[in-house]
């Protein structure tokens, strides 16, 4: 069963709903920041919801209405206080009317949904808080747990369909001759988005970290160079790649030179290409020219396209 609990403390005034499902982290969290992804199970079957807006940023605000069997519809907003992407983010919610103004009859609440790797996937712990115990005791009267429940249940049906849609859509590597190769990616945002999340450092620190257990210390570009450093958090290990900024076509088309830091001898060219796809996803296509086939050979058996892989599944979640 996906999701593990749902339960009420009025000690500590809170519902906490806990779930579990074998998917990473990266979309577990695409789940929550994507608003069309999102309507599919935060309501109950029988009142779904629909989300108006979704800024899902930190002094962003949700607005959503859920609709019942006779067609009644409620309102609710969340204005994010916190987003930690990938880690969790922190909500003020509440009801509301049509207008998005708070209804005052239900005072506002406090929600932080955390999320986890785990050995088989990941987790999500939701925990919303109620200002007092009378707040507390009116939402499980109303039903809460019992609605959180069959809504939340939705969410592995759901995923499904995303690891389904995805199937074929993981990084694939072409090895074009000796010295060329050509790794795709499509993955859901626009050009533009996935332009940016290529080209400004606080982005690219978010989700080009290859495998879990990698941070980006250093992500500098200016002046036509760049330069990228990684630290693994449990060993202190260390590398990185500086190159040359060779051309640039925003948003669609750049290029670049890549050498490791510290390592003699030649390095590779880079060209990234990006197309719009329909549904509003982007075709990710990294062509690379290598000097040697020795050293062509080297680099693919890192595992390189298992890292890139996972550095654009982390990608989709901060998009």
């Amino acid at each position: 069963m996906p999701i593990t609990s749902v339960t009420s403390d009025p000690d500590s005034l809170s519902v906490t709903a806990i779930g579990e499902f074998p998917v990473p982290v990266a979309r577990l969290w695409g789940a929550w920041a994507d608003p069309r992804i999102l309507e599919r199970f935060w309501g109950p079957p029988t009142w779904p919801a629909t989300f108006i807006r979704h800024d899902f940023a930190v002094g962003g605000r949700s607005l959503y209405y859920m609709t019942g069997p006779e067609g009644q519809t409620s309102y609710g907003y969340w204005e994010f206080e916190v987003i930690e992407p990938g880690r969790r983010f922190v909500v003020r919610d509440g009801f509301c009317g049509e207008d998005g103004v708070p209804d005052e009859a239900f005072p506002e609440g406090r929600m932080e949904v955390r999320f986890e790797a785990t050995a088989g996937g990941s987790r999500f712990i939701a925990v919303g808080t109620s200002p007092d115990l009378e707040s507390l005791e009116r939402l499980v009267a109303m039903g809460m747990i019992e609605g959180l429940s069959s809504a939340l249940a939705q969410l592995d049906e759901v995923l499904a369909d995303l690891r389904e849609q995805s199937r074929d859509l993981r990084a694939a590597l072409e090895i074009i001759d000796d010295t060329h190769v050509v790794v795709v990616r499509e993955v859901r945002g626009s050009i533009t988005q996935v332009w940016r999340a290529h080209n400004e450092p606080a982005l690219i620190r978010q989700w080009m970290l290859g495998p879990e257990g990698w941070t980006m210390p250093v992500c500098e570009i200016g002046e036509g160079r760049y330069r990228y450093e990684w630290e693994n958090t449990a060993s202190g290990e260390r590398f990185g790649f500086e190159g040359e900024l060779l051309e640039r076509e925003p948003p669609r088309r750049s290029s670049s030179t890549e050498r490791m830091i510290g390592a003699g001898g030649e390095g590779t060219v880079n060209e990234l290409v990006l197309t719009p796809r329909p549904g509003g996803r982007t075709r990710i296509e990294v062509r690379i020219s290598y000097p040697s086939k020795e050293l062509r050979d080297i680099v693919l058996g890192t595992g390189m396209v298992d890292g890139m892989e996972a550095s654009y599944a982390r990608l989709e979640g901060v998009l």
